[in-house]
């Protein structure tokens, strides 16, 4: 599109909540709450696990990486949201906003990284008992969680140069509470239809790539339990991969009802509320899951 007859713009507005100040100051205190116990919970996850001797296993230290992510997965956006409420100041700079998608997208990615990695485990484990310790040795399991790292921080790189010499004219509103990918291609005066395509291929090649993994392990686990003659041994297997499995549910659950679906038939306040749901809400819970199903967490925070 020609930009003779367009305004390049800066800065991005930001919409947020569109709501009543007093509703604003009431989600500023949920959200906050909500932000603080996420970065506690997951500041505690880690500790316990670099403190505790009886938590420096495979299983953990992957924990460690995911809750690490977690924190600068919500420290991504919630700051600015917050201070949004507040201040009333929804303005972003194009290149801030560029960089929050970025980095957004890069743990998006290294979340599904580690969740593949994680059911990996749980496969070895339980399918394979005998031959884990040997497979699961410490260096590998450092190489897979700097490999799940690296793979983000790579793949995300490409898509995010291409879309910072984006050219940004006439409108600047973003109807969310973050810079998201759809409403930044959206407003660009340039041709996006290459890159959008790239970008949003890339997204399902990660997010059904890793389910895929997750998917087939969880059906060579379901076969093992299938097979055990107690009752006990069962329900052992199920704590075990019960939380991993619940935070899958959650995040895929949420991600692919966002990201990977038709273009038309939403609103914007459903999106908005997805948003939350995958940007907030599944962050503050994965902590609470991982810390209240397992037992050795919780002896060691005590």
């Amino acid at each position: 599109m020609s930009t003779e007859n367009y305004t390049i713009i800066n800065e991005f507005y930001l919409l947020g909540f569109n709501v009543n100040w007093k509703l604003e100051l009431f989600i500023f205190f949920i959200f906050f709450m909500m932000y603080i116990s996420t970065i506690t919970g997951n500041t505690i996850i880690i500790m316990v696990i670099w403190q505790s001797s009886k938590l420096h296993s495979p299983m953990y230290l992957f924990l460690g990486h995911f809750a690490f992510m977690e924190i600068g997965y919500t420290s991504v956006t919630m700051p600015k949201m917050l201070t949004d409420l507040v201040s009333g100041n929804k303005r972003i700079a194009v290149p801030v906003c560029i960089t929050q998608l970025y980095f957004f997208f890069l743990l998006g990615g290294i979340e599904n990284y580690l969740l593949a990695v994680m059911a990996y485990d749980r496969y070895l484990a339980i399918c394979a008992p005998l031959r884990y310790s040997t497979i699961m040795s410490n260096r590998f399991c450092h190489q897979l969680a700097l490999m799940s790292w690296l793979s983000s921080i790579t793949s995300s790189f490409i898509p995010m140069y291409f879309l910072s010499k984006l050219s940004f004219c006439g409108r600047n509103k973003i109807d969310n509470f973050f810079c998201d990918a759809s409403p930044i291609f959206n407003l660009s005066c340039t041709d996006t239809t290459l890159l959008k395509t790239y970008f949003f291929s890339l997204v399902q090649i990660v997010v059904f790539g890793c389910l895929f993994l997750i998917i087939l392990s969880y059906i060579q686990i379901i076969l093992v339990i299938l097979k055990m003659p107690s009752n006990s041994g069962r329900r052992k297997v199920f704590s075990t991969c019960g939380s991993h499995f619940t935070v899958v549910f959650l995040y895929y659950g949420s991600g692919i009802s966002m990201y990977v679906r038709p273009n038309h038939g939403y609103t914007s306040v459903f999106d908005k509320c997805l948003s939350v749901f995958y940007a907030i809400v599944t962050p503050f819970l994965n902590p609470i899951i991982y810390s209240l199903r397992n037992k050795k967490i919780r002896d060691a925070i005590k």
